[in-house]
């Protein structure tokens, strides 16, 4: 008999969280170490989680009317220069191209951080009338940013992204689509992912830079830290001016056109880990799951129980289901915990037994419930189960976010709350950027946003005791 493999442990969350979340980053086989730092490799089981993603918001992208494009991979120095802070914003996590072959380059080149200043300069040539508008372009690619501290899937130098670039004729078209943008990345995270979110402002001091206003979904994670899900931004007509990109209206005057931005990534996967992982490994929504059952015989050197076991998993998949079935020799003890660090959110057994029965026994990984199924039926089973753990994920992580929002009427009492309790605090806000410093330095937070579901807890500020009338929301973020 082949000796049985070892499934690998992993560090327990309430022991040491960051190495917890390393651990299943590694053994979950989502990701592995490149010879550079910042640079992981994207393992198949990790990428097919990120085809999932993609695949809902590029059917979501091209419901609302974007195309997809591709961009250069290299930004002239001179290019980027263009639009001031911008280029203010991302000098510090930029890499340069300077040698291309045996020769130096008569200009130094940026691996892209980000592409406002390509699609500007591509728009520059192409856009001409108000009949070119709207401009609704999408790119799937890579970016390089420069980082110091990097981590898996949070904090790499190179990730996967799209980014979202679009041109309008009009100030309130140009809004509309930020907002709208905004609307399918929560959505994404909502129904896809399970998990809830706050949708709100940047304030001045936190928004992309060049941007007129950023718009953002903040996440609350297990440790209750907060995460930056994803962004959307409006620019005004400022890249356009300083790219000298118009249009003739239909007035027959020359005009800027008005931008937005946005952008998702695969920083999403880190979220999704942090958010539903547990102590034995990685938990999957069954709508984003590479799979959604393991099919798992038992004693399966027992006449029929082999063909039983392929033949369900045959009906699961002709009903749109994504099904493995394990008929390795490794014992269904060892195949239970390795399915259950990769986060298959269901488990089927089947044995002799059972198939006398005409049962099954379906485990979900979320809860560790044990239900005894007729095999007749079973995909419509299946599917009402895999409902319900997504919305048992989804419950579960709302409370996680509800019970740990609280408010504050003062830096001290706020600074006390992140000390004591951690997650997020809401307090009331002059605008003033030196109060929201304050709150970086006595309480070590930053604000995550303005949220749009504005609630009056007072009149004042919690940091000056001046009037206010915006509330904030406060955390430490990843």
């Amino acid at each position: 008999m082949a000796k049985e493999k070892k499934v690998e442990q992993i560090t327990d969350m309430e022991v040491d969280f960051a190495q917890w979340f390393t651990d299943i980053c590694v053994k979950a086989e989502l990701v592995d170490y490149s010879g550079i730092k910042g640079l992981f490799i994207l393992r198949p089981y990790g990428y097919a989680i990120w085809e999932n993603i993609t695949a809902f918001l590029d059917r979501r992208f091209k419901e609302t009317g974007h195309e997809n494009v591709s961009m250069p991979l290299l930004i002239p120095e001179s290019l980027l220069q263009k639009e001031k802070d911008h280029v203010e914003g991302f000098a510090p996590e930029c890499a340069w191209v300077t040698v291309g072959g045996s020769e130096e380059l008569p200009e130094r080149l940026c691996i892209r951080p980000t592409s406002e200043t390509l699609f500007c300069e591509h728009w520059s040539h192409v856009v001409h009338s108000w009949r070119d508008l709207p401009m609704k372009y999408n790119q799937w690619c890579s970016v390089l940013r420069w980082e110091k501290t990097t981590r898996p899937f949070l904090r790499g130098r190179e990730f996967l992204w799209q980014e979202g670039h679009t041109l309008h004729a009009t100030e309130q078209e140009a809004v509309e689509e930020t907002e709208q943008m905004l609307e399918i990345y929560a959505e994404c995270y909502e129904k896809l992912l399970a998990m809830p979110v706050v949708k709100g402002i940047k304030t001045e001091k936190e928004k992309f830079a060049g941007a007129e206003r950023t718009y953002c979904v903040e996440c609350m994670m297990h440790d209750r830290k907060g995460l930056q899900a994803a962004t959307s931004h409006y620019f005004g007509n400022g890249f356009t001016k300083a790219f000298d990109i118009t249009f003739t209206d239909k007035n027959n005057q020359a005009v800027n056109p008005y931008q937005t931005s946005w952008g998702f990534t695969t920083r999403s996967i880190g979220g999704l880990i942090m958010t539903h992982g547990d102590n034995s490994g990685l938990v999957l929504p069954p709508r984003v799951a590479p799979v959604q059952l393991v099919v798992i015989p038992i004693a399966q050197h027992k006449p029929g129980v082999t063909e039983k076991a392929e033949e369900i998993a045959a009906a699961l998949k002709n009903a749109g289901i994504r099904v493995k079935t394990d008929l390795s020799d490794q014992s269904p003890g060892w195949k239970f915990a390795q399915y259950e660090m990769k986060g298959i959110p269901l488990r089927l057994e089947i044995g002799p037994k059972d198939i006398e029965n005409g049962q099954c026994v379906l485990v979900r990984r979320d809860t560790g419930e044990k239900v005894f199924t007729p095999l007749e039926g079973i995909a419509e089973s299946v599917n009402k189960l895999l409902d319900a753990v997504h919305e048992g994920l989804y419950e579960k992580a709302k409370k996680n976010l509800d019970d740990n929002i609280t408010s504050a009427n003062s830096l001290d009492e706020a600074a006390e709350i992140i000390r004591t309790k951690g997650g997020f605090v809401k307090t009331m806000w002059c605008g003033d950027e030196a109060c929201e410093l304050k709150f970086k330095e006595v309480a070590g937070v930053s604000s995550r946003c303005m949220p749009f579901e504005q609630e009056k807890l007072g009149e004042v500020c919690a940091c000056c005791g001046r009037p206010a009338d915006k509330m904030v929301i406060w955390g430490v973020a990843y």
